[in-house]
């Protein structure tokens, strides 16, 4: 005796009704919701410390330009890959620049090195061997003895 075994999808018992029955419309499928335009590395962020944005604050005000940015970044190069930016502006913010605010300082980050420091946080330290400011990165899989080299992941 032989067994024959069929399989009937939605899609087929859907058709089979509709055949069965010419008046019969096929339910509109839902749409899914549409996803949010982002712009490149919209959603990504870094955050400073309360000791980083004092010590930011205070060397600005120490070199005479309390309105001045401070500009983090990556730069190719170093014994590990990346080198960490960290430096004053002057200038305007330029078009591909995210501009954070913390507590009245502007952070600027441009979007390409953005990409490198999502979720870091900028740390302020103070050992009895140095002193500085100093990134803690989710992304880096290996760092160079200095400190200021790494590799991500």
């Amino acid at each position: 005796m032989e067994t024959t075994t069929e399989t009937t999808t939605q899609a087929g018992a859907d058709e089979a009704a509709r055949a069965a029955n010419p008046g019969l419309t096929a339910p509109a499928a839902p749409t899914p919701p549409e996803a949010p335009a982002r712009a490149p590395g919209a959603g990504l962020s870094v955050s400073l410390t309360p000791k980083a944005v004092a010590m930011a604050k205070s060397r600005l005000i120490k070199r005479g330009t309390p309105d001045a940015s401070l500009r983090l970044g990556i730069r190719g190069g170093g014994c590990s890959g990346f080198n960490y930016v960290i430096e004053f502006s002057d200038d305007v913010p330029r078009e591909r620049d995210r501009v954070f605010d913390f507590d009245g300082l502007r952070v600027l980050v441009d979007k390409k090195s953005l990409i490198y420091l999502a979720g870091s946080v900028l740390d302020w330290q103070q050992t009895l061997m140095q002193q500085g400011f100093k990134f803690v990165n989710p992304n880096e899989a290996t760092a160079c003895g200095c400190g200021h080299s790494f590799t991500v992941k």
